[in-house]
């Protein structure tokens, strides 16, 4: 959740009923999950009516084909470049009729309230806004996606809570196939590329390996340059400079192009800069790093890294292939 918030922002998400194990408790019919915070979550019944304050967490929703629950979405979705997508996958974003409450900044407790909704996604690290959000006696969903992994459990998660498992699963396991077809295709690679992964908020804003960023590199066959073991790391330029990339992968950057990259006289001593490999990833809504869309991203990187390995793959179409097994015939609206 990174370029459109602050990476150490997007491990935190809240889908308002649901639980971290998502069983379906044989005694009493309850819908059971446990949270990213560890709490339980129980829904007596699947979510009909869901405020989604969390963008990537409601790209999750549209693939269960659980659209038509979301009644309540956040700011962003209408401010930020995902907007052209959404709003051909739903006429209600189209018109701009699908009402908001918030987003990862803040909240709007009495638009949630008049919503009715039984079931909230929000950030973890809004802890306030949770907290007002179950006095009112409101089921609240916290995730913290630090990998992969915990993209496949909200996933899983949400499948349990919409009554979609059966979706949630197939969607899962078609993810999990592509990546590991193309992990096989490197995994007996010599030499590892180095990458350095570039936040939009700076040169110097990276990833450590305790992140999605570096699930993304070590999935594409090379090695992160950044060796920190944080999510979120701000290093300074001569870091850079000893950590001397291969590769300079960019996340969607509306201030700078690789281009801009390439003239700085900082970064001429470079490997990347010298072999010209600076790249900036597509619009977040085709591989956001928080969804099962992150399998686009590892094939573009993979590509970059290794471009006569993988001469053959065409990109676009990995891209609709991708679509199509995770939104569906509704995906083929954004081909059309």
């Amino acid at each position: 959740m990174f370029k459109r918030v602050i990476p150490f922002l997007s491990f935190l998400i809240i889908a308002g009923c649901g639980q971290l194990t998502t069983n379906k408790d044989e005694s009493d019919g309850h819908l059971k999950v446990t949270d990213f915070r560890g709490k339980e979550v129980v829904l007596k019944q699947p979510a009909s009516r869901i405020v989604c304050l969390i963008e990537s967490a409601l790209s999750g929703l549209y693939m269960l084909d659980a659209y038509p629950q979301v009644v309540g979405i956040s700011t962003g979705v209408y401010n930020e470049g995902t907007f052209p997508q959404y709003a051909l996958l739903d006429e209600r974003i189209s018109a701009k009729t699908l009402p908001t409450a918030g987003n990862w900044d803040f909240i709007n407790l009495e638009s949630i309230v008049s919503l009715k909704p039984d079931l909230v996604i929000i950030w973890a690290s809004q802890s306030e806004s949770i907290d007002a959000i179950e006095e009112k006696g409101i089921p609240v969903y916290a995730v913290f996606i630090e990998s992969f992994e915990d993209v496949y459990k909200e996933i899983s998660d949400f499948g349990i809570l919409t009554d979609r498992k059966n979706k949630a699963d197939s969607i899962i396991n078609y993810t999990k196939t592509e990546v590991m077809e193309l992990s096989g295709k490197v995994a007996d690679m010599n030499e590892k590329k180095s990458v350095y992964f570039m936040w939009s908020q700076g040169l110097l804003e990276t990833s450590g390996t305790t992140s999605t960023v570096n699930d993304l590199i070590e999935l594409a066959g090379a090695k992160n340059a950044c060796r920190i073991p944080k999510e979120h790391v701000i290093i300074n330029k001569e870091v850079l400079l000893e950590y001397n990339p291969d590769i300079i992968l960019m996340w969607q950057n509306n201030r700078q192009s690789p281009e801009d990259l390439l003239k700085l006289p900082e970064l001429s001593a470079i490997r990347a800069a010298k072999s010209g490999d600076i790249y900036e990833l597509p619009s977040v809504f085709w591989c956001d790093l928080w969804t099962l869309k992150y399998q686009f991203a590892v094939k573009i990187l993979t590509k970059y890294c290794y471009p006569d390995k993988f001469a053959d793959m065409d990109l676009e179409v990995e891209k609709r292939k991708m679509i199509l097994s995770l939104y569906g015939n509704r995906g083929r609206k954004l081909f059309e």
